[in-house]
């Protein structure tokens, strides 16, 4: 299972995916870098402002991007939050981008998706955002109505290669939603990746004991916390 160490970035700071964590006065590249240094393989960066549609932190994320392009180990970069264009998809996979998350678009403008998925299929990733199997859009903070399930089998059939499963947690001591995950794997038959309540050691530990995750999204505050979970890390290819 790959572990994506994840840096939230808001107003060009890290912030922590869910309560309970500390937040860090490391700017997000040198974040980057030191979890590079550390062992990491892979990392994913999230537009908190782009996904709420208020502002973005494009030039930040490209620096990183660029910068981990040079090294001469080259990680597996994934980048969220408020892709809903081609240019702007471009410009991530230019800079060093392996993969790319669209998860508003993709149940708002199905034209656009199309349109993403024509010039860029082999990178995206189909982000499916739920709470209790009820998908939530706009960096969470709407309800849709619409069943995950149901999502994920629309995302097979338009072509999607990967599938995240970012579970949000409904408070800051919530357990991870593997039965909708496992469920979700079943459904799509596509390599899954996990996130968002992942927020713990004990939560990575029964991740990585599962055989139908493709991956672990875990917030970078937690493994810049914790340094013993990069021990959790594995040779991994961006595939």
């Amino acid at each position: 299972m790959k572990l994506f160490p994840t840096l939230n970035i808001r107003q060009g700071r890290v912030i922590p995916t869910a309560g309970g964590l500390p937040s860090s006065d490391m700017d997000p590249l040198t974040m980057a870098e030191h979890l590079l240094d550390q062992g990491a393989q892979c990392l994913a960066l999230v537009d908190v402002d782009a996904a709420h549609g208020v502002g973005h932190n494009r030039d930040l994320i490209g620096r990183i991007l660029s910068r981990a392009a040079a090294r001469e180990k080259r990680p597996c970069v994934q980048v969220a939050g408020g892709i809903r264009a081609s240019d702007q998809a471009q410009f991530f996979l230019d800079q060093g981008a392996a993969w790319l998350v669209v998860g508003t678009i993709f149940l708002k403008a199905p034209a656009v998706v199309e349109n993403l998925l024509g010039r860029f299929r082999a990178n995206l990733t189909a982000a499916i955002d739920a709470r209790g199997g009820q998908v939530h859009c706009s960096g969470w903070v709407a309800n849709t109505g619409l069943d995950a399930l149901a999502l994920a089998e629309r995302a097979k059939q338009h072509g999607f290669r990967r599938l995240l499963f970012v579970d949000i947690p409904d408070s800051d001591d919530a357990e991870p939603d593997f039965d909708t995950a496992r469920r979700l794997s079943a459904a799509a038959k596509l390599p899954l990746l996990m996130g968002g309540s992942l927020t713990r050691p004990e939560h990575l530990h029964a991740a990585q004991a599962r055989g139908d995750l493709h991956g672990a999204i875990v917030d970078a505050l937690l493994l810049v916390k914790d340094p013993a979970l990069m021990e959790l890390i594995h040779p991994a290819s961006c595939a």
